[in-house]
């Protein structure tokens, strides 16, 4: 066209605005971490309930969160595999035992460790033979593992422990336990500063000192192995192979890689996990081998691996919640879950007012923010919980982040679908 008029064709389009994705950085972890202090303080401050954020009740809920947090990383390993793991209560079951009779047989708490992660491993071995060899359904396989995990440790104690003085048919003598260590120069200036009372000081005090102070040696093992499978699975070519065995295990047969020997490898050492678990709920937690210790922590740990969607440190996050209200039910539990109401409604009331500012959600935080209110009037109506609802608080909060959670889950691809060598798709 004339006089340098530019027609609809000419024009330049412009490029859609897309929306900016969230990323979970350190900072962002870290300012998480910090706010939550600040509102266990500030809880804490208007209730008085010291046991939010003393040092016993954190250093009690990480030996609480570890057996949790042990058996989602054997699920972690397993699924992202491809095979669903529900059989992780039935290898730590497998474990405690094994891990109680590794230390009195070898008088070495290690050798339990080691006997209780072989424990787990072999009933991690069985899942597999079931579910990658004969293409058993996988939670047909779980369930039985469970069962007989527990079927297996009844008749071994009976056969051993019984026999031994101070053990039964129920449970082992006293075993001996992993040694212990504290921050040296810390722990007395952060008592001093924990009885203060102070707004944030003394809570932070208590926290690090809980952390700090009389940690078992099993505890740091077990942190350690969170970071160490986030390495493996996510920074090498092993790990690749095999989260490509869970995604799209096809495609990666036709790259070569041998998908029935890594699904044996990752679900063996899913059992192994899970087995580590449960020694340490035999040597730490407690100081002997008892009939049903694990209380179910397999599939909470299988709930924490869920609510971290299948990723190491979500689940650190989830078992560490978890362990963190086993804790305060634990100790003053009327009195400190009491408190944790208060806490709970001030964050359902932050996710209302996130919902309606940053999703244009108006219904959504509607709903959210009667649960805020109703949950802030039991806290107002109430001085104390009844002891028969704080001995459920992990179960129900296992439901509740469950339910809220479900939303964002992407478990891998392949998880749970049967997988033959040579299929076509």
């Amino acid at each position: 066209m004339s006089g340098g008029a530019v027609t609809l064709a000419e024009a330049p389009l412009e490029e859609p605005t897309k929306p900016v994705k969230f990323r979970l950085t350190w900072q962002v972890l870290l300012l998480a971490f910090g706010g939550l202090v600040v509102l266990l303080s500030f809880t804490r401050a208007v209730t008085g309930a010291v046991d939010l954020t003393s040092a016993g009740a954190i250093n009690a809920a990480v030996a609480l969160a570890v057996p949790i947090g042990l058996a989602g990383l054997g699920g972690l390993w397993s699924e992202r595999a491809g095979v669903v793991n529900i059989g992780l209560e039935g290898m730590m079951i497998l474990g405690t035992w094994a891990g109680a009779w590794g230390a009195i047989h070898f008088a070495n708490p290690w050798a339990g460790v080691v006997a209780g992660a072989i424990g787990g491993a072999i009933g991690g071995l069985l899942h597999a033979i079931a579910t990658v060899t004969f293409g058993v359904d996988h939670i047909i396989s779980g369930v039985a593992i469970n069962i007989l995990g527990l079927g297996v440790t009844q008749f071994l104690s009976k056969v051993t422990f019984a026999e031994m003085p101070g053990g039964g048919d129920s449970q082992s003598p006293p075993v001996p336990k992993p040694g212990t260590v504290s921050l040296p120069w810390v722990g007395d200036p952060l008592a001093t500063l924990e009885t203060k009372q102070w707004f944030l000081l003394s809570d932070v005090a208590g926290i690090l000192r809980g952390l700090t102070t009389n940690v078992s040696l099993f505890t740091l093992l077990s942190i350690l192995l969170v970071p160490l499978t986030f390495y493996v699975l996510w920074r090498t070519a092993f790990g690749l192979r095999l989260r490509s065995c869970g995604e799209r295990p096809v495609a990666a047969e036709s790259l070569g890689v041998n998908v029935y020997l890594y699904k044996y490898v990752a679900v063996v050492v899913s059992g192994a996990l899970a087995g580590l678990g449960g020694a340490f709920l035999s040597l730490v937690a407690a100081s002997a081998y008892r009939e049903g210790q694990t209380g179910g922590r397999g599939f909470i740990g299988l709930a924490a691996m869920i609510f971290g969607n299948w990723r190491p440190g979500g689940l650190a996050a989830g078992a560490t919640l978890f362990g963190y209200t086993d804790a305060l039910q634990l100790r003053r539990g009327g009195e400190s879950v009491h408190a944790l109401l208060l806490l709970v409604a001030i964050l359902i009331a932050g996710v209302a007012v996130y919902q309606l500012v940053r999703q244009n959600r108006a219904r959504a935080a509607l709903i959210t923010g009667v649960a805020a209110i109703a949950v802030f009037v039991v806290f107002a109506l109430t001085d104390t919980i009844p002891p028969q609802f704080t001995s459920v608080t992990p179960h129900i909060t296992t439901l509740l982040v469950l339910s809220l959670a479900a939303q964002r889950l992407r478990p891998p691809a392949a998880d749970g679908v049967p997988y033959r060598r040579g299929q076509a798709k």
